[in-house]
């Protein structure tokens, strides 16, 4: 039997489908160290505990996240259907809300630095704010970054299989890192 372009694709694409679940599992892998790091060195004492309340603008930024995964979804209905026009006005607005997000988490680092929370200080529980709030920004960056890769190849007119995938890999990693902020979100309200 011989092996058409077509088919050499579609393993190539589940490869790389593939490749990007495993990232997703081992970044999931490097949060849930990060909580329970955070646990074991709090390990319930008072003293060792964050000692602040968390800044509005985590709520905010929540909201601005999962819009933007609304957005993605309907871009990618948007691909399925056909509607390229309808794809490239969602994958934007996914772009923008994404740097939105962006702002906004770095806008906290300036409230925990004016309410004397910094990085490097005696109680490390506060440390853990910035490497969990600095971890997720890379993944959004890295997101992003994904976003923008498939709106580019939506102008190029790049095939439709292409393009379904593009927008499939993108839109399950865009809901990892919303799921994975509102996890994030969630364990710091419960440990503020």
């Amino acid at each position: 039997m011989v092996q058409t372009s077509a088919d050499q694709d579609r393993i190539n694409l589940r490869a790389r489908k593939f490749l990007m679940w495993l990232f997703i599992i081992s970044s999931f892998m490097l949060f849930a160290g990060l909580t329970s790091g955070f646990i074991v060195y709090t390990a319930g004492s008072v003293e060792r505990g964050l000692k602040i309340l968390l800044p509005q603008a985590f709520m905010y930024s929540t909201a601005v996240i999962i819009i933007s995964s609304v957005t993605m979804h309907l871009a990618y209905l948007s691909g399925k259907r056909l509607q390229f026009n309808k794809q490239k006005l969602y994958l934007t607005l996914t772009i923008l809300l994404g740097i939105l997000f962006f702002i906004i988490q770095l806008s906290t680092w300036r409230w925990f630095i004016a309410h004397g929370v910094y990085f490097v200080n005696y109680n490390a529980s506060q440390s853990f704010l910035y490497i969990f709030t600095g971890a997720h920004l890379l993944h959004v960056f890295a997101g992003l970054i994904m976003l923008i890769y498939a709106l580019l190849g939506l102008r190029k007119n790049i095939p439709q299989v292409r393009n379904l995938f593009r927008l499939e890999v993108t839109s399950i990693f865009w809901h990892f890192i919303d799921i994975l902020w509102i996890y994030l979100y969630v364990f710091l309200l419960l440990n503020q």
